[in-house]
């Protein structure tokens, strides 16, 4: 199947409507069974609903988004244990601060990690760096 006028504008389209099976539920007029037909001849077919979870319009498009979106995940859970991890040591460096008679916030530490992540990341490093301060020490 391939994306329709609807799909590409971001709204759904539902096949379960009358209409569609009349092969008129898209802006086009165009039916479902039709849409597949063109898209078997034009050699953009697919598995069915592969297409509507990765957003390609080819099997081996949609096999390599599936494959990159798996890694996207396991990454993203490193980076988010990664982040429990450092809430915690940060937690350690406060406890210490006042009960040392320091304040919880270190400013110019503060001012050290933004900018490490503004050359590393750019401008929106910094919102990235402020919100992993704010998730590490609270709010100030």
């Amino acid at each position: 199947m391939t994306a329709t006028a609807t799909e590409k504008t971001g709204a759904t389209e539902h096949h379960d409507h009358p209409d569609a099976a009349q092969g008129s539920g898209t802006p086009d007029g165009t039916g479902t069974a039709e849409r597949a037909g063109a898209a078997e001849r034009a050699g953009t077919t697919e598995k069915k609903g592969a297409g509507e979870r990765t957003g390609a319009r080819t099997t081996e498009a949609a096999g390599v988004i599936s494959g990159a979106r798996e890694r996207i995940d396991a990454l993203d859970d490193r980076i988010i244990g990664l982040i429990q991890e450092r809430m915690a040591v940060s937690a350690v460096i406060q406890e210490a601060r006042i009960t040392s008679g320091g304040r919880r916030v270190n400013l110019s530490r503060e001012m050290e990690v933004l900018g490490r992540y503004r050359e590393a990341l750019g401008k929106p490093g910094t919102a990235l760096a402020m919100t992993l301060l704010e998730l590490c020490r609270g709010r100030i």
